[in-house]
């Protein structure tokens, strides 16, 4: 079984005040927990559930190499690195200098195209398919179709990840990190790929045209985004965190609903625009890419922090 599971939520500005007013006031504040981070060389695998096209799998795994190839993979700022490095932040705060740092990179890639697990999958279904991904420096990311229904999809969570172990050569016990995003695209695009799509609830807004010209698949990567930074700097539930270990605000999904400065709930705040397509992102990525990312928390500042 997994050890944690954390939600992403987005649009839900009362994420900000999930812990109760008698609890103790340390809770309120995103800190260290003196657990392990993520660290060293760390293979992000995907494991595609159901139907996508090869033009959909590359919008994520060039997603993933924008982060390991850094700023050498855009040739206009800000970039997807600019972005990691926010979160690589929390690794000085940690201490963690003297350490081996992470370094992501693309692992493999796993299709499991013939739904072998069925159109409806519980949470255990989920981890058994992040099984099939490395069980040893890795994060195992879940992708499932949007023609697949997972358990709590669309009612309360966008995605998750947490972190399950393994025996290795049957002597000793690893633990490896996963994580599952679903595309939204047909089941709720407006809770899990907004400002992309408008939202259910709030300011009706327009919509924003989405960078990759793939509502779903945009959507995805902005959650991909969210449970990356979270499993980085929380990735086995006793790192950095806000609230309850059970349902911790993490160093993105503080910061619900905020991609540019000056966003408030409905309107994602100030984006750059393709002069082109008129899609709104802000950040560049590996091979002409453009992302939506969204804030990251800045905890030497206390605030948001958006790429522009």
């Amino acid at each position: 079984m997994a050890s944690a599971s954390f939600l992403v939520f987005f649009l839900s500005v009362l994420a900000l005040f999930s812990v109760g007013f008698g609890e103790d006031q340390q809770n309120m504040l995103l800190r260290y927990h003196n657990g392990a981070l993520l660290r060293g060389r760390i293979a992000v695998n995907l494991i595609w559930y159901g139907k996508f096209t090869p033009a959909q799998r590359a919008i994520v795994s060039d997603f993933v190499t924008s982060l390991s190839s850094g700023s050498k993979g855009a040739t206009k700022k800000p970039t997807v690195g600019d972005w990691w490095n926010a979160v690589e932040k929390y690794f000085d705060i940690a201490g963690t200098k003297n350490l081996a740092p992470l370094v992501l990179s693309l692992g493999k890639q796993v299709l499991v195209e013939d739904y072998s697990l069925g159109k409806s999958l519980s949470e255990k279904q989920v981890v058994q398919l992040a099984s099939m991904g490395d069980d040893r420096n890795a994060v195992n990311v879940v992708l499932t179709s949007a023609d697949v229904a997972v358990a709590g999809f669309c009612v309360n969570r966008c995605g998750t990840h947490g972190s399950k172990g393994a025996m290795m050569k049957g002597k000793k016990n690893y633990k490896f990190a996963y994580i599952w995003v679903g595309n939204s695209e047909t089941q709720c695009p407006g809770y899990c790929a907004w400002p992309f799509h408008q939202p259910i609830y709030g300011p009706q807004n327009p919509p924003l045209i989405a960078p990759n010209n793939d509502v779903g698949l945009d959507g995805m990567v902005m959650n991909l985004a969210s449970l990356l930074a979270g499993t980085a700097t929380n990735p086995f539930g006793n790192g950095f965190y806000q609230g309850p270990a059970t349902s911790p605000l993490e160093a993105a999904t503080a910061c619900p609903g905020i991609y540019g400065k000056g966003a408030y709930p409905g309107y994602a705040g100030e984006l750059l625009q393709d002069p082109t397509t008129g899609a709104s992102y802000n950040a560049n990525g590996f091979s002409g890419r453009k992302y939506l990312l969204p804030a990251i928390y800045d905890l030497a500042a206390s605030t948001c922090s958006t790429l522009v």
